[in-house]
């Protein structure tokens, strides 16, 4: 059973790089803040760079502007996800978090088997938005979909 609103985020420890590989820990992320935190199956992959994320790029400082910070995570190793936001002009404070193992994917039963692709266990795409560690909303994307998760949408029902 996949992760709802009104659950608390479970305590997983991701993978960053700034001042090198760093841990950090869900408590962290979004204890005491609203997060809004968007999934994507793979980096550099083809919807994930043309649409998901860069949505959330040029969307980003509207997000700020409502006081949310915006988490990037995908079950690739960190100095994957440090390339990717390189190259896609990530805004500072808009986080590239590495799930390398499908830890954090797992605990939030949104895994995927991309196998028949060559990928193995990844992420669903989809956007959560929590308060305090609390998820209040949802949105997962049925296979080949990009709508419920994307930059826009996600706004618009932020209200």
């Amino acid at each position: 059973m996949s992760i709802q609103p009104g659950d608390r985020i479970p305590e997983v420890a991701l993978k960053r790089i700034k001042d090198g590989v760093e841990t950090v820990d869900t408590r962290t992320l979004f204890d005491g803040k609203k997060v809004v935190l968007f999934a994507v199956p793979g980096a550099f992959t083809p919807t994930c760079s043309e649409r998901h994320l860069p949505g959330f790029v040029e969307k980003f400082e509207d997000f700020k502007a409502r006081g949310v910070e915006v988490l990037c995570m995908s079950v690739n190793d960190p100095f994957v996800m440090k390339a990717w936001g390189d190259s896609q002009h990530v805004p500072q404070g808009l986080e590239m978090l590495a799930d390398g193992n499908g830890d954090f994917t797992r605990a939030l039963g949104l895994e995927m088997d991309a196998s028949g692709y060559g990928m193995g266990l990844r992420s669903k795409r989809f956007a959560l938005y929590a308060e305090d560690g609390v998820v209040k909303q949802l949105h997962v994307e049925s296979p080949g979909e990009f709508r419920v998760s994307a930059a826009d949408y996600v706004l618009e029902q932020l209200g």
